[in-house]
């Protein structure tokens, strides 16, 4: 009989191998009977991702660290009837299962596991239930609630026949940063100018021009005498001078370009395939 020890350890990643030794798949659930609190049955994942799982009965099984060791073959477990996932273990699902396995001793059936026929009716009045795959407690069915008076616990999400697939998106978006600072500043240089001015001057020249008759009888008679005249000359000499003026206005500005750019990154998604039994693959 395993201890409780034992079953948590299934739960987590057990695993069920043949009479052989050959791994047949993880464990789902150990179920246990209500009216003992024994281990009965254990379910295995069996098929692609562990899609399906059949009821394997414990008795004649050993158990080892994380590892059932059953008496049947392989295929014998995949094979088994399948029960349906109402919530419970009827009566005649478990004498299905007990038949094919070869009998509630747990041996195997002289034809190498073909189902058998059991004529005795089931008189067991207990009922099968799982244990917690989180805390190894027995989760009880109440056998009222049943008409068999059989039950069986509820199957866990792991043994749905679907799983949900996932994949990554690229979200890209775009954020402001700071490239770089502009800025004014203003400092003083010193130029060479080169301006022509136009200047005048004043000069003196000499001009004579004969007397006629009229002035020479009005000047004759006059002594000789000395005489002084005197012509005052003026021209214009360049004046420098500066002054600040102001010319233009200098601001910054900025405009908004737009552009496009390419992003390339990897993402991951998950891929689904199945594993289905010949009969089923042109369906």
């Amino acid at each position: 009989m395993m201890n409780e020890e034992q079953i948590q350890s299934l739960h987590n990643d057990g695993v069920v191998v043949d009479q052989d030794g050959e791994k047949v798949g993880k464990v789902g659930q150990v179920y246990l009977e209500d009216s003992t609190g024994e281990p009965a049955w254990v379910t295995v994942k069996t098929g692609l991702f562990g899609t399906s799982e059949s009821f394997v009965p414990l008795q004649g099984a050993t158990v080892q660290d994380q590892e059932v060791r059953v008496p049947y073959t392989k295929d014998q477990v995949k094979d088994a009837p399948r029960v349906e996932e109402d919530g419970h273990i009827s009566v005649q699902e478990e004498r299905e299962l007990f038949s094919y396995y070869g009998g509630r001793d747990g041996q195997k059936n002289a034809n190498n596991g073909a189902p058998a026929t059991r004529d005795q009716e089931d008189t067991r009045t207990g009922t099968t239930s799982r244990t917690d795959t989180g805390t190894g407690m027995t989760d009880r069915t109440d056998t009222a609630a049943g008409a068999d008076g059989t039950g069986r616990g509820t199957y866990d999400t792991d043994s749905d026949a679907s799983m949900v697939r996932s994949e990554e998106q690229l979200n890209v978006g775009t954020e402001k940063v700071t490239t770089g600072k502009a800025r004014l500043r203003k400092y003083v240089v010193t130029e060479h100018v080169t301006k022509t001015v136009p200047v005048q001057r004043e000069e003196v020249r000499i001009e004579r021009e004969p007397l006629d008759k009229q002035d020479r009888d009005r000047l004759s008679g006059a002594d000789l005498a000395e005489d002084e005249q005197e012509v005052t000359l003026t021209e214009d000499q360049v004046v420098v001078d500066k002054e600040t003026v102001p010319v233009e206005e200098v601001r910054l500005d900025t405009d908004t370009v737009t552009e496009e750019q390419q992003v390339s990154d990897e993402v991951r998604k998950e891929q689904i395939d199945t594993d289905l039994p010949d009969q089923h693959r042109n369906h």
